[in-house]
Order: structure tokens, then C-alpha cells, then sequence
């Protein structure tokens, strides 16, 4: 057994008082007038031994008394493994977990609100001169720094909840960046959670042997929950007055079926479709729903899932454009392509530019979502170049070779993004011979195909290399499996590339029922739209079409009466917005410049805390394999007495309090009913 405050064991000195006054108990003699001392020997005799037993008695009452509130004081304690450090300041970092998923209610209240109060009872269990860190969800930077126990209440009382989410590995790592900066001074981490599915790191989380890793788990109610997990439209290019169709992913994280869970879409707050949907128990279903009416202008949408008690994941934002026309850019040798133009103004959606490729304006290059390169015959270094960021960023390209052609340099423009490039021209004749019917070009193009399809015929063609390694596609094949026009990926986007020029000596598929479909359907796949939506705490940064900003004209990002100034940087042909932390609200957004709306974005909150099914013992403590790993269950008892006792031992004041008051006690009932005065043997008169 050890103290605390050691120095109060001189106090112990005062224990002579009671001892001296017993000693010394010195009373005036009292005359006592005795009718007949025939007994008065024996009375007194007995009389005698009776009040030296009391007053032994009351003696020891009052040393045990006064020695146990000495100890009392002195803080008597059995000593634990890290006592033998009470000198050493702790410092303390305690994360709360205030994510969505600690909305949910069990019979103390939300457990955000038991987790405030258990990081109370923790620093209630240090000294005054500790210090503790207070870490949530947000990583904020004011989170860096070192609280004193008031301080840390104060912050602890402010907490709200966050649409952020991290995992196991980024919180203790995140503490331990400030921990492992305190000397010598003992350092303890704290998690405060429900322990979700989704803070598995996928790997044991790494920990400094010298730091004690304690998890306390809240244990919530199990609860049923269906959520939109995410949606996609099957058009890449949305035209307006057009039906679409919605894909819609429903999961259900329950282990019962969902019946019939209605769900609603609203576009620019107009209802456009209503649906009931039935999910198996742990299963992801997709539905589609189909909609139509819109008119020219960006769409703000959204999904609103009707699903108790769990509401926080019930809606789902979206936004996409509707264009009246699709621009597209032919780059040229110098004469536009009679084919091409014909193709493309039969149909008014289309709006073709045409550019000598010696005339090319780069820096708008991504306002185009399709573009064609035909009938150039030397394709120049910064043209290759331009055409790579193009591709790169999202964009479609199609390459018809000219008659005549330098390969060197289409293979310097498509050797780079991973595209065989032509090697030799081959003159003799030939036919294309398989289709494939499968490719999204091709696909729903035929009602029904017949045995031997009518293709294309070839006079001469370029032999296309095979040293690519980008990902490839043939549409059209010649026999030998020989590619004719082949469809790769490249970056964000896509390359088409054939076998011959639109020329009538090279192949008759300028003339063939092939073409138009063949063009109109790599046009419209090519819709190279900003994503339908974003995930706040994953994505803090979006890239957009070029947006001029200035110190007279910001960018800036609009929903109802909330600002959001992002940090604009322009890379080339497009510009990118840093939003860091200051998007925390799901919800469709104006992005503009000056008071013109240059793009929609939405805003959705991250789908991970949906799963409110939970880790036990032995899989955290499999997560965190470290020797000083311990994990608590959050009962009805105080973790302040937990913690006091594990960083100092099991304390003894407390009894001693309570022997000192058993002994005083003992000395009342001594002194008020122990009455060796009266006389045992009855004297007659």
C-alpha cells in the first residue's frame, strides 16, 4: 500500500493527545456520604475495573479514528502497474464519435449525448494538472491542441452531430500525431463510439506500444434502415422534352424484408415519378424509374425514401443538365468532310464547329463532349497533346486517318493514351465480317439482326498495331479478327479509331445504313457531364468547365441563405473547387459567378453510416492487436472510479473516511450507554 500525499502521515504525532488526555485524566474527588462501609471495598473494586475497561475502550475508538482520517487524507491506495508514474502529468486524447449513426437512442438518450457524458467521467478520473485533447469526426484543426479539464467540458458540451465518417486507422493515428509530441509525459487515448461495421480499416491498426488504447462501446438499439445508395441515368446525353430513366439502388441493412417502401422523385421540386418497392432482408436491389418533361437548364433532383425511424440517409440529391443542343468539334485537314457535315446537320440536337487543325482553339477543347478528327495528314506535336488532356480529363475523340497519312504522328498522338496506331496501309480488298451487337454503340441500334448482315466492303485499309495496352472494344472486325473500328479507354475518356479514311477508294462505309448510326450513337455516348453528385467528407474537391474568377468576380457556392467562397484553381481546360470542410449539409447547390449560375452540384451524405449493425470484443481487439488494448462496455457505472483506478490503483481514502466515522460513532455509543457507575449489588437501607 502506498500514499498519495505522504507528507500528511505526520499527522500521526496527534495521535499522543488522546493518549496524554487519558493518561493525565485527572477529576476532582467527589465525597460520597455511606451510611455503612461494610462493603465499600468490594463495591469500589469492581466499580474500578469497569471504568478503566470504557475508558480503554473510548481511548481506542478515538486513535482509530483520528489514525484512519489521517490515512484518509494521506490517500491510502493499492497500487496498479502505472502508479509507480503518479509524478508524471497524463496527457489525454479523447475522440467522441459523433457521426450520424449516434442519433440513434437507447435508455440513456441519444448516444451522442452518453458519449458527452462518459468523456466527462474520464477526465474527471485525472488530475487537475492533466491535459486532454477532444477529437470528433470533423478533424478540425483547433482539435490540435491540449485542453485543460474545464476547457475540455466546456468543448465537450459543444459537440454536434457531423456528416463525416472516418475509420479506426485514421482516428488513432490522428491522436497519436499530437500524443506522440509530449515527451515524457504518460499518454492514454480514448474512443467514445458505437463501433460500426464501417470503422474496420481492413487492416490491424498500427499503435505506439507506449500509448494505452481504450474503447468504450455505447451499445445502441438494433434498428431497421433502407437507404438510396446511389442512382445513374442509362442517357449519357439528357435532351430536353426526352424520356429518362432512373436506376435507382435501394439496400436494405435490416434482417427482415422491407414491404413496400415508397419512394418519390422530385425534379426542380416538381414530383416526376412514385414507385413501392419490396427489399429482401441484406440485399441491394436496383430500380428503375422513368420520367420525362424536362425542359432546358439544369435539373436539381432529388430521392425522398419514406423509412422510420432511422431519416438521416432518407434523401438523395442529385443534378444533371438538360441541353437543347450538343456541341461538337471536326477537326480538319482544311476542307470539311461532306460526310460528317451531312451526318450531322440532319439533326437539329447537333450542333457541329468546324476547325482547321492548325486552328484549333485548345483552351475550349472541354466544352466539347465529341470530337472527330478526320482527313489530316500530319498531326502536329501540340494538336497530340492538347487531344491527350482531353481524353484524359473525360472526352471523346474519333479518328478517321487521312489518305496519305504520316503514321509516325498518329502514332505519336495514340500510342500515349494506350491506342494502337495505324502501321502500314494494306491494299488488297476485303469485308467487314463480324458486328458486335453487344457493345452499348450497337446495342438496341437493331430490332432484329439478320443472319448475314449486309457490312461494309473494304478496298484498301491501315493495319492497325497491337502494342496498346489501354482496355479495348472492336465494333467492326475483318476476317482474322483484323481490327476495322475499335473503341478504347483511355483516362477519363474514350478513343474510337479506324481502319480507313471517309473516302469512297478506301471503303464504302461512308455510303453504308452503319454510319449515321454508328456517329449519332458515339455522339450521344459521349455526354461527358459532371457526376450526378458528391459524398461530403470524400470528395472536398470538383472539377468543373472553366469558371473566370477574380477578387471583383467569385466563385462561390449557393443553397438557401448558406455561402460556401471555395478555392478556385484553374488547371487546363477546366477548373477545380477546393471545398476542404465547409460543405456539411446534403443538398443541391448553385454554383456561381457573380449572380450567374454556372452548374448544379449535389451533396450527399456518406451512405458508410447506413449499416447500423455493430463490432464485438474480439473483432476490435483483433483490429487493434496492441498489448495495452482494452475494451469497455459503457454500463450503469461511472468510468471516472474505472479510469482513477486503473491509472492509480484501487484508492482506500474512501473507507478510511468511513472507518474513522464508524469509530466515532463506536466512541458516542460508548460514552452514552456504557454506564459502569451504577452499582451491580443492591444495598438495604
Amino acid at each position: 500500500m502506498q500514499f498519495i500525499y505522504p507528507a500528511f502521515l505526520f499527522a500521526l504525532l496527534s495521535l499522543a493527545i488522546p493518549l496524554i488526555i487519558h493518561l493525565f485524566h485527572f477529576r476532582r474527588y467527589q465525597k460520597v456520604y455511606f451510611s455503612n462501609v461494610q462493603f465499600l471495598k468490594n463495591i469500589q473494586q469492581k466499580q474500578s475495573s469497569r471504568k478503566n475497561l470504557k475508558r480503554r475502550l473510548i481511548l481506542a475508538s478515538r486513535i482509530l479514528a483520528l489514525a484512519f482520517l489521517i490515512l484518509g487524507f494521506a490517500k491510502l491506495y493499492i497500487p496498479s502497474s502505472r502508479s509507480v508514474n503518479l509524478d508524471k502529468q497524463h496527457v489525454v486524447s479523447i475522440f467522441i464519435d459523433n457521426s450520424y449513426s449516434m442519433e440513434t437512442v437507447n435508455r440513456e438518450g441519444s448516444l451522442l449525448d452518453e458519449a458527452r457524458r462518459r468523456a466527462k467521467e474520464i477526465a474527471a478520473g485525472y488530475g487537475l494538472n492533466d491535459r486532454f485533447q477532444l477529437l470528433t469526426q470533423e478533424f478540425e484543426g483547433r482539435q490540435q491542441r491540449l485542453l485543460s479539464r474545464d476547457e475540455f467540458t466546456d468543448e465537450v458540451d459543444k459537440i454536434k452531430i457531423s456528416p463525416q465518417s472516418r475509420n479506426l486507422e485514421q482516428i488513432i493515428q490522428r491522436q497519436q500525431s499530437l500524443l506522440s509530441t509530449q515527451g515524457n509525459a504518460l499518454r492514454d487515448v480514448y474512443i467514445l463510439s458505437d463501433f460500426q461495421k464501417n470503422l474496420l480499416a481492413g487492416h490491424p491498426v498500427k499503435t505506439d506500444s507506449s500509448i494505452s488504447v481504450s474503447l468504450i462501446k455505447l451499445k445502441a438499439n438494433s434498428l431497421p434502415n433502407v437507404t438510396v445508395d446511389s442512382v445513374w441515368l442509362l442517357s449519357a446525353v439528357h435532351r430536353a422534352g426526352e424520356s429518362e430513366k432512373l436506376v435507382v439502388r435501394l439496400h436494405n441493412y435490416a434482417d427482415e424484408k422491407a414491404e413496400k417502401i415508397p419512394l418519390k422523385l422530385m425534379v426542380n421540386n416538381i414530383q416526376k415519378a412514385l414507385g413501392s418497392f419490396t427489399i429482401d432482408a441484406r440485399s441491394v436491389q436496383n430500380d428503375t424509374l422513368t420520367f420525362s418533361g424536362l425542359q432546358e437548364g439544369w435539373q436539381n433532383s432529388e430521392i425522398q425514401l419514406q423509412d422510420n425511424p432511422v431519416n438521416f440517409d432518407n434523401e438523395f440529391y442529385f443534378a444533371f443538365k438538360v441541353q437543347q443542343q450538343m456541341p461538337l468539334l471536326l477537326i480538319d485537314g482544311g476542307q470539311p468532310n461532306k460526310y460528317l457535315s451531312a451526318v450531322f446537320n440532319a439533326d437539329s440536337f447537333f450542333k457541329p464547329t468546324w476547325a482547321h487543325n492548325g486552328n484549333v482553339d485548345y483552351t475550349g477543347l472541354l466544352n466539347y463532349p465529341f470530337v472527330v478528327l478526320t482527313d489530316v495528314k500530319a498531326v502536329s506535336t501540340g494538336l497530340a497533346q492538347q487531344l491527350k488532356i482531353y481524353v484524359s480529363k473525360g472526352g471523346t475523340l474519333a479518328v478517321f486517318p487521312a489518305d496519305g497519312a504520316d503514321l509516325s504522328t498518329y502514332q505519336a498522338l495514340l500510342l500515349p493514351m494506350g491506342v494502337n496506331a495505324p502501321e502500314a496501309l494494306v491494299t488488297e480488298k476485303n469485308k467487314v465480317v463480324a458486328l458486335n451487337v453487344q457493345s452499348k454503340v450497337f446495342k438496341n441500334t437493331f430490332e432484329q439482326l439478320p443472319q448475314n448482315p449486309d457490312l461494309p466492303l473494304v478496298n484498301k485499309y491501315y493495319r492497325l498495331g497491337s502494342k496498346a495496352f489501354g482496355a479495348s472494344e472492336s465494333l467492326l472486325e475483318l476476317p482474322g479478327h483484323q481490327p476495322f473500328f475499335v473503341n478504347y479507354s483511355s483516362g477519363k475518356g474514350k478513343v474510337y479509331l479506324s481502319a480507313v479514311p471517309l473516302a469512297d477508294d478506301y471503303s464504302n462505309l461512308p455510303h453504308h445504313a452503319l454510319f449515321v448510326p454508328l456517329m449519332f450513337r458515339m455522339a450521344l455516348l459521349s455526354g461527358r457531364d459532371q457526376p450526378l453528385y458528391y459524398t461530403i467528407g470524400q470528395d472536398e474537391s470538383v472539377e468543373t468547365s472553366p469558371v473566370q474568377a477574380s477578387d471583383k468576380q467569385l466563385v462561390k457556392l449557393v443553397k438557401g441563405q448558406q455561402t460556401i467562397l471555395p478555392d478556385v484553381r484553374q488547371q487546363e481546360g477546366s477548373t477545380v473547387l477546393y471545398f476542404s470542410d465547409q460543405v456539411n449539409q446534403p443538398g443541391n447547390y448553385q454554383l456561381k459567378s457573380q449572380d450567374t449560375v454556372t452548374a448544379c452540384i449535389a451533396f450527399n451524405n456518406n451512405r458508410s453510416e447506413s449499416d447500423l449493425t455493430y463490432l464485438d470484443d474480439n473483432t476490435l481487439k483483433t483490429e487493434i492487436p496492441g498489448v495495452r488494448t482494452t475494451v469497455f462496455q459503457a454500463g450503469p457505472q461511472s468510468l471516472k472510479d474505472t479510469v482513477a483506478k486503473a491509472n492509480m490503483g484501487l484508492e482506500l481514502w474512501k473507507l478510511c473516511i468511513i472507518l474513522s466515522l464508524i469509530c466515532l460513532a463506536a466512541e458516542i455509543l460508548l460514552i452514552r450507554f456504557y454506564q459502569p457507575d451504577k452499582p451491580d449489588v443492591t444495598i438495604p437501607a
